[in-house]
């Protein structure tokens, strides 16, 4: 019997030596990928170098291969490809508007930065920068300003979304529309020439929420380019939006192809 356990357990030991082997022969897992800043919107916190011209702040949006940059003036909006841990941007694409003082020398401080193929790295919400004259410090948005909640925030609109176009004037600007949700879904504000009243029901999706708007007015009139305005926040506000929110920035898809881009107060 003993000679039996002895020739058991030397069978046994080399049972497990060989699946140790086996174990040790079988491929590594392979490493998870690095993660790139793709998806996300930074801010800067901290320039050392040459400094953005009028103070910044230099925000860069990573999204669907594209990088876009507003340092204050115009934006850039261009492809992008992270690989190597380098910036490389493709010919950049920029708006037009003209900017007063320092900040107009931002759009040459951002395009000196990001055609110059700045190194990147990536230390949880920290993102780092570094080119040839500058190197830029940028936190996650979602960690610097935190998302508004849609109910209780007064919300300002900048921006008519139409069929046809993205509309900002200075119509818009001076009126100043704005919209208010309570928690218990009533929903106050001023249309652009008119009071604004009436129900906003919330239910949140996946992808942010679903507003179910029943809105009235009064019944004053103003100048045709205001009432414009009005009558498109109105269609808006007309039946069910999907809404989502980006930090201080709420954007309003209606079924009807009508939207609005309103900022927090």
């Amino acid at each position: 019997m003993p000679g039996r356990l002895l020739r058991f357990g030397a069978a046994l030991a080399l049972t497990l030596l060989a699946a140790t082997a086996c174990s040790n022969d079988e491929e590594p897992e392979p490493a998870a990928p690095d993660s790139t800043p793709m998806g996300h919107t930074y801010i800067s916190t901290e320039v050392t170098g040459t400094a953005i011209p009028g103070g910044g702040p230099l925000t860069l949006v990573f999204a669907d291969g594209r990088i876009t940059a507003d340092a204050g003036c115009n934006k850039h909006s261009g492809a992008v490809d992270l690989h190597d841990h380098v910036l490389h941007v493709s010919e950049l694409a920029s708006t037009l508007a003209g900017c007063p003082g320092e900040r107009a020398g931002s759009d040459t401080w951002v395009g000196e930065l990001l055609r110059g193929e700045p190194t990147w790295e990536l230390d949880g919400n920290r993102l780092t920068l570094t080119g040839k004259n500058s190197t830029v410090a940028l936190t996650d948005k979602k960690v610097v300003q935190p998302d508004r909640p849609i109910r209780g925030t007064e919300w300002i609109v900048t921006t008519l979304l139409t069929p046809q176009a993205q509309v900002s004037s200075r119509t818009i600007e001076e009126v100043r529309p704005n919209l208010t949700i309570a928690e218990d879904g009533g929903l106050t504000g001023f249309a652009g020439c008119n009071r604004l009243t009436g129900r906003a029901e919330v239910t949140e999706t996946p992808a942010g929420a679903d507003i179910a708007f029943t809105a009235a007015t009064t019944r004053m009139m103003c100048t045709p380019e205001v009432m414009e305005v009005e009558q498109a926040v109105l269609a808006a506000l007309d039946g069910t939006a999907q809404a989502t929110v980006d930090a201080d920035t709420l954007t309003l898809h209606n079924t009807n192809g009508h939207g609005l881009t309103l900022r927090a107060r």
